[in-house]
């Protein structure tokens, strides 16, 4: 028991030092690795081709952001 709450203890004592950082010099903390662009990778699905599903939903989102500009041209108008 002793050991569980000595590593937690380590933890949090981690956690705190981090979120004092932030505060204080407003960084935000990152990886150094540089993400799955250090490897070769675009983007998280790394086909060439999107699926239907995706598709479907990129339509979606398309027509929602071309009638939301719709709207707000008219609203100012």
């Amino acid at each position: 028991m002793t050991t569980f709450l000595l590593a937690f203890g380590a933890f949090m004592l981690v956690i705190l030092l981090m979120s004092v950082g932030y505060i204080f010099q407003k960084k935000v903390v990152k990886g150094s690795c540089g993400g799955l662009g250090a490897v070769g990778i675009d983007k998280v699905c790394n086909c060439p081709e999107p699926c239907d599903a995706r598709k479907k939903r990129e339509a979606r989102e398309a027509v929602r952001a071309a009638k939301l500009a719709q709207w707000e041209k008219e609203k100012i108008l």
